[in-house]
């Protein structure tokens, strides 16, 4: 039996009402040939029709690795669950994804899931279980009682129940079968043994092809390489070819956005494939300096999408990672499964740069729900009077939690980092202080957040410890409500931080210290104004950053 087969042939066999999973971390492991001929066919026959889409994680950046962007059309799509959402600017046309356009309009079903619940709702499927159970989740915007995840009108199915279990309130999440699932791997023999040598991310692959088998369907792998039976280690294939039915080969396709293929990925050593990237001195800069003074030697820490990534490149900036001194001093990792080396940003966050090792995504939900993670840096878009933090759905971006909610609630020390404002904010650096220039259009301290992504008064109220770094101010959480413990030097208390914010802090320090001046001061020296988020717009244009 032949498996190898052309994606047009592999997606041949869809049918209108199947449920349909694919694999993807922004441009990471994304199968995007075969996502592309699905929506190809559509495009061309008017067929399949009305299918499910389910997105353990947000699967490709829809500019260079399109993803689910191939698949955002009215009629194809009639609903989508996806534990993440991508919503870039296009560089080149100004234009939003598709997807988002589609959410934004009411013309499909969008359901968002804590990344942590759709990886291991897969489990759940596998085994044939009635539902994932989980506490995680719990009076967020995933709760039954604020939406039920639900992130348009057109949403009237209850995919999440709050239940009573044992005299405790928990999550359920029901299962239902996978039709199809569309993995990827880097090479397949004959049979469709996988394995995954050139890929620093494993993510969801293994638990969606075992789902889908499960569920008595099909799946689909695409593979840059096909080897002959034999040629390699049994324990190099990670995945049986009995749980695989098709295969695809794309000999080009992309390691990930921007980046046809780098060893740095792949291994601890420096293998002089890439330089590692920097921060541009300015308010991003600054936070994530700040953010640094949190992180602690051999503990194991986690950072999360956006404005936090940043912390690690200003450490590997001030040589914080020594590879003679000091090897293997601070234990980094993200969501995603990538564990040691430095953590990076922007398009290429998910795997990190000279990683120690990689496990795949459910085990690494596994080791956040577990509290294995002690510290977290998160960003923040929102925060409250009632001490909610918002990162899901704000203005026209609904991006969802990603992982945020299993890696706040279970982590022990907290940081949530961004800017004071968005939309235009502008400063000023000289001689160790700050002036703003131009304020940003929106506050993100708000009476009420627009979604209750996490709590983080209850968090502190179970024993976690929580800041909210900002470009000009530091804010402990308290029970009661937010501390201000720091404030930059140059910075008009009032004007620039009491006047902005639609609650008052229940305490400020008193003497209130000032920020190390030397956070602000650029490396040339020199007088610098600089706005906030920069480049790093075009990915995300969202006060995340």
């Amino acid at each position: 039996m032949n498996k190898i087969v052309s994606a047009k042939e592999a997606i041949s066999s869809i049918r209108d009402g199947h449920t349909v999973a694919s694999v993807g971390v922004i441009g990471w492991v994304v199968p995007d040939m075969v996502l592309n001929a699905l929506g190809e066919r559509f495009e061309s026959t008017a067929a399949p029709r009305d299918l499910t889409f389910y997105f353990p994680c947000g699967t490709g950046d829809a500019v260079g690795i399109r993803g689910m962007d191939h698949v955002a059309k009215e009629g194809l799509m009639k609903r989508i669950v996806s534990g993440s959402y991508i919503n870039p600017v296009n560089p080149a046309t100004g234009e939003r994804p598709a997807l988002m356009r589609l959410i934004q309009e009411n013309r499909v079903e969008a359901y968002s899931w804590p990344i942590g619940a759709s990886m291991h709702w897969l489990r759940e499927v596998a085994r044939k279980s009635p539902g994932y159970i989980t506490r995680i989740g719990l009076d967020t915007y995933a709760d039954p009682k604020n939406g039920g995840g639900k992130f348009t009108e057109r949403c009237k199915d209850d995919l999440v129940q709050r239940i009573a279990l044992n005299g405790e309130d928990v999550l359920f999440y029901p299962t239902w079968p996978l039709d199809v699932a569309i993995i990827r791997a880097s090479s397949a023999d004959e049979f469709g043994n996988l394995s995954f040598e050139d890929e620093p991310l494993v993510s969801a692959g293994l638990a969606l092809a075992l789902a889908a088998k499960a569920s008595n369907g099909k799946v689909i792998a695409q593979v840059r390489r096909v080897l002959k039976r034999g040629e390699r280690l049994a324990t190099e294939a990670r995945l049986p070819g009995v749980f695989v039915d098709q295969i695809v080969v794309d000999q080009t396709m992309m390691m990930s956005t921007d980046t046809p293929y780098d060893a740095s990925y792949l291994h601890s050593r420096n293998v002089g494939t890439s330089r590692m990237p920097t921060i541009p001195f300015g308010p991003d800069k600054v936070i994530a300096r700040r953010a640094a003074l949190e992180v602690r030697k051999h503990e194991l820490s986690i950072f999360g999408f956006g404005a936090a990534a940043d912390v690690p490149l200003v450490m590997q900036e001030s040589g914080a990672f020594d590879p003679v001194h000091a090897p293997n001093d601070y234990w980094f990792t993200t969501e995603h499964g990538s564990y040691g080396g430095v953590v990076m940003n922007g398009w290429q966050f998910s795997a990190n740069m000279h990683p120690d090792a990689l496990i795949d995504g459910l085990s690494q939900f596994d080791v956040i729900d577990g509290g294995l993670c002690e510290f977290a840096a998160l960003a923040f878009a929102e925060y409250d009077a009632a001490g909610t933090v918002n990162v899901s759905k704000f203005g026209k971006s609904n991006p969802g939690a990603g992982g945020f909610i299993d890696i706040a609630h279970n982590a022990k020390r907290l940081v949530f980092t961004g800017t004071f404002t968005t939309g235009g904010l502008e400063v000023n650096f000289e001689n160790g202080e700050m002036r703003i220039v131009k304020e940003g259009k929106i506050s993100k301290f708000v009476s009420t957040a627009q979604s209750i992504t996490y709590s983080v008064a209850d968090g502190v109220r179970r024993g976690q410890t929580a800041k909210i770094i900002t470009e000009r101010a530091v804010f402990d959480a308290l029970p009661e409500g937010l501390v201000l413990s720091e404030i930059a030097p140059g910075v008009d208390l009032k004007k620039d931080i009491l006047d902005l914010m639609a609650f008052q802090p229940h305490a400020i320090a008193d003497p209130l210290p000032l920020m190390d001046a030397a956070l602000f001061v650029p490396e040339t020296k020199e007088c610098v104004t600089q706005t906030s988020g920069g480049a790093r717009q075009e990915i995300e244009d969202s006060p995340l950053l």
